[in-house]
């Protein structure tokens, strides 16, 4: 697979990546998760290396690669602690495209550069407690008020919401007393009526920061608006796009991550006289979690290969997310058979894969979502005969 995706400078950043997931993520991935820690020293890190900016040209301080690297990287870091390839993630993909994608020269040259530099996290505001699967529901609301904008209103489940620089949101513009549509907005951090709940107490992802965002009459600038005031649904849409592909990546890292240690085990614990991979129950469980996340990767980085090249990819971007993050929950669930009873413990690994899989199905559009995204693009031909 590295052949068909992977240039020279796609495999240096795979072993860069790598190394420093086994030097400096992997010792505290464990301590991070019990401690539900967010991980500041890592990030920081993580900025320095370039890691928090890849897709983004070097004109507005990134390394100027592409989606395909930014997936290598975040599986990388997966494969040791989904908390913080989660972050990245999240800051990358979320909390930083749409400002690169559709926002003005002045929005990319004031916030990009600190986005990619790691000096200032990104956040995006999509989910509400009625709009989740139905973002078109979205209840917040941003009223025009001269060069203002007031905006009222909650968001359930942002990722990095409590130390990003910048948060992006959607809310439902009202110029004139009349519903204008879904816009994205940009609010700084410190905004006044800007506020935040504690983190989530989430089952996973425990050392990532998730948690309702709350806009109480905040005032922001009318120029805070991003790209097309009418255009926000779309833009949305497209930015969930590409999401779904490094969740994908994510996914692919979860899997890849617990597999590895359940290799590892199947060849250090015996029973009856031999090593249980030598058992046909156990060494086909094996086969088929390779199987299984060798297929991911194949779709989710043809994704991001159709991606990087200006090709359609909505359906191809549903595919490998809904395939990958299934395969992800299927195979720590083997995982954790394959260790018997010590799955079971926290103090093995394996045990914090299989809890930060599940929400893989959930995030960035459910399973549900994903199926109905996929019928939709190969039934259209079929329906307009």
């Amino acid at each position: 697979m590295e052949r068909l995706y992977f240039s020279e400078e796609h495999k240096m950043l795979q072993e860069m990546v790598r190394d420093f997931a086994k030097n400096e993520v992997a010792p505290i991935a464990q301590e991070i998760d019990e401690k539900g820690a967010f991980p500041h020293d890592t990030i920081k890190k993580m900025g320095e290396l370039g890691l928090m900016g890849i897709p983004w040209s070097e004109e507005y301080g990134g390394t100027g690669m592409d989606l395909t690297a930014q997936c290598i990287a975040i599986e990388e870091i997966a494969k040791v602690c989904v908390s913080t390839a989660a972050t990245m993630m999240a800051h990358t993909s979320l909390g930083t495209a749409p400002i690169y994608m559709f926002g003005t020269e002045e929005q990319k040259r004031k916030y990009i550069p600190k986005l990619a530099s790691g000096e200032m996290l990104g956040a995006f505001g999509l989910t509400e407690p009625d709009a989740g699967s139905d973002a078109a529901n979205t209840q917040t609301r941003a009223v025009l008020t001269g060069n203002e904008y007031v905006v009222n209103g909650r968001k359930a489940f942002c990722t990095n919401a409590g130390f990003a620089g910048v948060i992006i949101f959607t809310a439902v513009l009202v110029e004139d007393g009349e519903d204008k549509g879904i816009s994205a907005f940009l609010v700084d951090a410190g905004t006044d009526g800007l506020s935040f709940d504690p983190p989530e107490k989430k089952m996973g992802w425990r050392a990532s920061d998730t948690r309702s965002v709350y806009f109480d009459n905040m005032r922001i600038p009318k120029e805070n608006v991003l790209g097309d005031p009418s255009g926000g649904f779309k833009q949305f849409l497209r930015t969930l796009t590409s999401g779904r592909i490094t969740i994908g990546a994510l996914s692919i890292g979860t899997a890849a991550g617990a597999y590895e240690l359940a290799l590892k085990y199947s060849v250090e614990r015996e029973a009856f006289g031999k090593a249980i991979n030598r058992f046909q129950g156990v060494s086909f469980t094996l086969a088929d979690m390779a199987t299984r996340i060798q297929a991911s990767r194949h779709l989710v980085y043809h994704a991001a290969w159709l991606k990087d090249n200006n090709f359609p990819v909505i359906k191809e971007a549903a595919m490998g997310k809904l395939f990958a993050s299934e395969t992800a929950m299927w195979v720590t669930t083997q995982a954790i058979q394959v260790h018997g009873g010590y799955g079971y413990i926290k103090e093995y690994d394996v045990e914090r894969f299989f809890r930060d899989a599940k929400v893989l199905e959930i995030g960035e559009g459910t399973s549900e979502v994903q199926r109905i995204i996929i019928s939709r693009e190969i039934l259209k031909g079929i329906n307009a005969a």
